[in-house]
């Protein structure tokens, strides 16, 4: 038996009258009315009814259930509302989940843009790395992904970004710049570490040319698994290390690196922003993530272009 909708249906009985009517009222036959109401009392061991041929009326058990059947069914119909203006309002609030990297470069400058055009919608951002995603404990989860991406979780890209080289001044000008990828086997190189792995070959390829790609071995004076690491090492004139161009352009632009090899990449970096699911999309996630998208392409193309202006 389903007791709610048996509910719903006791309570329009006594609404209209008569099984007749509330079978009209809830385009229902009159037999499935009657056996939905007969379903209840059997449930409850009571009859709630007092049948006639003209009149129908409720006993006193069935007045005192009608009462907490009237307060049970407006509650649940208020949760749905509730919940229903959570999925189609600018309001509420969104959970995303990212690790360090894409928080600092790619979340954090647009959050204050984000909160002027929706301020009814709270953000709770979880910043840490982790195995595995976790994408069903979050609204988004964003991710940056070097591999094909995993088809069976349900995800929208972002945008994808080129990896180059870049060093300091001050390192180029004691060490030299290089002039071909191999030049980099006798430089002082910074890699990027994956969990479990020890960075060796650095492949490339031109950006025009990725079906010709070369390896060039290298043995890294510094490894780390985090890029702001990296980063700071090759500003402090450590050596040559790989970024992403949306990462590197600020400090391309004010004379603080300078770009190594171009117009030659180490790689391309897919992000993606996870959702728990497909159905029921709240209208709070669609905004973010077109917000999301929007800046990141406007952001990539100011990048692209600064550091064109800065290599010409």
């Amino acid at each position: 038996m389903d007791r709610l909708l048996s509910m719903r249906v006791f309570e329009r009985v006594v609404d209209e009258g008569g099984f007749a009517a509330a079978a009209r009222a809830l385009d229902m036959s009159a037999p499935v009315v009657t056996r939905l109401v007969a379903d209840l009392e059997d449930h409850l061991g009571t009859r709630l009814l007092q049948r006639s041929t003209r009149h129908l009326s409720l006993t006193e058990a069935g007045q005192t259930y009608l009462g907490r059947v009237r307060n049970i069914l407006q509650d649940i119909d208020e949760a749905d509302s509730v919940t229903s203006s959570q999925t189609s309002e600018l309001k509420g609030l969104l959970r995303v989940h990212s690790p360090p990297v894409l928080a600092n470069y790619v979340l954090a400058p647009m959050l204050a843009e984000f909160r002027r055009r929706y301020p009814q919608i709270e953000l709770d951002i979880e910043v840490a790395t982790t195995g595995e995603p976790p994408y069903e404990a979050f609204d988004i989860t964003l991710m940056g992904t070097i591999d094909d991406f995993n088809g069976e979780v349900v995800a929208r890209k972002v945008i994808e970004a080129e990896a180059i080289l870049v060093a300091s001044p001050a390192y180029l000008q004691s060490r030299g710049t290089p002039q071909t990828p191999e030049d980099l086997a006798g430089h002082e190189c910074l890699r990027l570490r994956l969990t479990g792995t020890r960075p060796r070959a650095w492949r490339m390829w031109r950006a025009t040319e990725p079906e010709h790609p070369v390896e060039v071995a290298v043995t890294p004076v510094i490894a780390a698994n985090h890029t702001d690491t990296l980063l700071r090492a090759a500003l402090d004139g450590a050596g040559i290390t790989s970024v992403t161009l949306d990462i590197a352009a600020p400090y391309v632009t004010r004379g603080e690196l300078v770009r190594v090899l171009s117009p030659w990449i180490t790689g391309r970096l897919a992000i993606y922003a996870a959702l728990p699911s497909r159905k029921f999309i709240p209208q709070r996630t669609r905004v973010f993530l077109d917000f999301l998208v929007e800046q990141a392409r406007k952001d990539a193309s100011q990048a692209l272009q600064a550091c064109a202006a800065c290599h010409s």
